[in-house]
């Protein structure tokens, strides 16, 4: 699974974050500084950076300018400030998305799963999952039993690869709608 650091100076904004996420299957680390985020950068190699730019040593500003010289991971910038002249000098130094708190964590995870998507991170990480004679391919999204193809609906496959993508875990019926069509979808 895609790796994403979590960087902001409150502990009760890093620990909320990282919980979703890491139910949603992702590998988490977090920093409470522009330092510590800089040392996890080069030790974790996340594939997206979630950055508050009030930092108590180095602004989110200037953490967001190091990392954008150096490595091409997508960054979402979260501010107090929700202004248009804040939000374009974050895209401007090179933030992929931006983000005003109070946010929706749910609005969060669906940021991040789009940039993850548009930067292609899978692209690393196998397209196929097997199950004892059931293979799917996520790249393609055709199923298939023992080679042969299985006919599915868009709505039955996007369940299958939901189940399929957390393996072992009860999810409930919000949690499947919201892996499967969106949080969004009634």
């Amino acid at each position: 699974m895609p790796k994403i650091l979590v960087v902001d100076a409150q502990p009760a904004t890093r620990d909320l974050i990282r919980l979703f996420l890491t139910r949603e299957g992702y590998r988490v680390k977090t920093a409470a500084d522009g330092h510590a985020a800089l040392t996890q950068i080069k030790s974790f190699k996340p594939d997206l950076i979630v950055l508050a730019i009030m930092l108590p040593d180095i602004s989110g500003y200037s953490v967001c300018q190091r990392i954008v010289e150096t490595s091409a991971v997508p960054i979402i910038m979260l501010s107090e400030k929700s202004s248009s002249t804040e939000k374009v000098l974050c895209l401007e130094l090179g933030a992929a998305d931006y983000l005003a708190k109070p946010f929706d964590v749910q609005e969060l995870l669906a940021r991040i799963k789009l940039l993850l998507r548009r930067f292609d991170v899978t692209s690393d990480i196998s397209n196929i999952i097997n199950y004892l004679d059931l293979t799917i391919d996520l790249k393609s999204k055709k199923v298939y039993k023992k080679e042969e193809p299985i006919s599915l609906t868009p709505r039955e496959y996007q369940l299958l690869e939901a189940l399929a993508r957390h393996p072992s875990q009860v999810l409930s019926r919000e949690e499947l709608i919201a892996l499967a069509w969106g949080y969004n979808y009634t």
